[in-house]
């Protein structure tokens, strides 16, 4: 039968504890790192004598768990023929007193930040898996996660265990990412999805996790979008506008075919003649890989014309976003609406001030708001109840109608006109008569 036995070696100031482990021939020792101030060690008794330099009552319960723990884990290992040495003892007592051991195997059933590691080493093989395959963004995304906890972890001067990952820790984590890192609800709820999914990932291969996280009380915070979109009018506005500059006129042209074609920005600027087939686009999605296919627009068709067939002059996203606010702003869309923005923002922490640039909610002139998504989501908004849901998806590309339906952004009070205006021009005898 195994036994346990702790002793110190030294008479030093501070002394480490070290475990004794024995079974027949099998004699291992390791220390705990657990350090006892001199003359308060008892070998007789097994435990630390009353001081007020240590919690020694903490420290004795803790040596007490570890015995049993390492003699349990003894008749468990035995068993399944692993090595039993001082290696094995060592990481048993680090895993035991919640320490990162190295041992990767043993790490991530234990910590979150190590799992998560695993999680990400097996999403990172999915990027060319031919059968189940993973984006690269997505990747990135865990791996920002990831940084946040360990963040967090520094900040906090703790590792977390599986087991941490419960309300409290939720709680703890967004008040972090709010007052440290000043994110906004949205931003941190992408984290916290993450999150969910790796502790469901945990669950699934059987390891011990806090179950809190399933609870309604884990949420994803979220704040309201407030994404603006072109109205028809403000199209026809931008369509007829005649700008001065060559590099305007360009990037209005990109707008004009985006709102009429919903394409993500990465895949409307590398539109070339090929994609042409007749009177319609053909183009195969660089994000979903769907294949789409759209009818060219009259004012489409008048740009292909007054270019002589082609698409506009390549530009990159980043000048395309720059552009189009410009192209706006001449063109006269600049009434004041509510909307967020990134804006530099100074905080001071612990005396020192820090510029940080984070998307800041308030009211502005419309053309600031506008980025490169607002032809797609122009495109989904003003076709939304002319045509059914399922053809705008096709077109967009979106594979469910919660994330088309994301894209729309038509007000309250857009949706009462349209309501008052269908009441008005209903003939009250067809009721009467039916």
């Amino acid at each position: 039968m195994p036994t346990s036995s702790y002793r110190i070696k030294t008479d030093s100031k501070f002394n480490s504890i070290y475990l004794r482990f024995k079974e027949g021939k099998l004699d291992l020792e390791v220390s705990t790192k657990i350090k006892v101030p001199r003359g308060k060690w008892s070998a007789k008794l097994q435990k630390i004598n009353h001081t007020d330099e240590i919690n020694y009552k903490e420290l004795n319960k803790k040596l007490k768990q570890l015995k049993v723990h390492v003699e349990n884990q003894y008749s468990t290992d035995s068993l399944e023929g692993i090595i039993i040495d001082n290696k094995w003892l060592k990481s048993n007592i680090n895993n035991f007193l919640n320490r990162v051991t190295l041992n990767k195997s043993l790490d991530e059933k234990l910590f979150f930040t190590a799992f998560f590691q695993s999680f990400i080493d097996s999403a990172k093989k999915r990027i060319k898996h031919p059968k189940n395959p993973i984006k690269k963004k997505t990747v990135q995304h865990y791996q920002t996660t990831k940084n946040k906890i360990e963040a967090y972890e520094k900040y906090h001067g703790k590792h977390l265990k599986l087991e941490d990952i419960n309300i409290k820790f939720h709680t703890d984590f967004i008040e972090y990412l709010e007052i440290e890192q000043y994110l906004n609800p949205n931003t941190i709820g992408g984290y916290i999805d993450v999150i969910k999914h790796v502790c469901n990932k945990a669950l699934l291969k059987g390891y011990s996790i806090n179950s809190e996280f399933k609870s309604s009380e884990f949420y994803t915070p979220s704040n309201e979008t407030l994404d603006p979109y072109l109205t028809l009018e403000e199209i026809h506005k931008i369509n007829m506008f005649n700008f001065s500059q060559d590099y305007l006129d360009n990037a209005r042209d990109w707008l004009i075919i985006s709102v009429w074609t919903g394409l993500r920005v990465s895949d409307l600027l590398t539109l070339t003649k090929t994609n042409l087939d007749n009177d319609f686009i053909k183009k195969d999605t660089l994000k979903t890989k769907f294949p789409v296919i759209i009818p060219l627009h009259n004012q489409v068709k008048k740009i292909l014309n007054k270019r002589n067939g082609n698409f506009p002059r390549k530009i990159s996203n980043q000048k395309y976003n720059n552009y189009i606010k410009e192209v706006c702003k001449e063109a006269g869309i600049t009434n004041i609406i509510k909307g967020g923005k990134i804006c530099a923002q100074i905080k001071v922490k612990n005396g020192v001030k820090e510029t940080v640039y984070r998307k800041t909610i308030g009211k502005y002139p419309k053309y600031e708001l506008i980025t490169s998504h607002i032809g797609r989501r122009s495109f989904a908004t003003n076709h939304y109840g002319k045509l059914d849901t399922l053809t705008l998806m096709k077109i967009t590309g979106h594979k469910t109608e919660k994330q088309f339906l994301d894209y729309i952004k038509i007000t309250p009070k857009e949706y009462a006109i349209k309501l008052k205006a269908y009441w008005e021009n209903i003939n009250f005898n067809d009721f009467i008569n039916s």
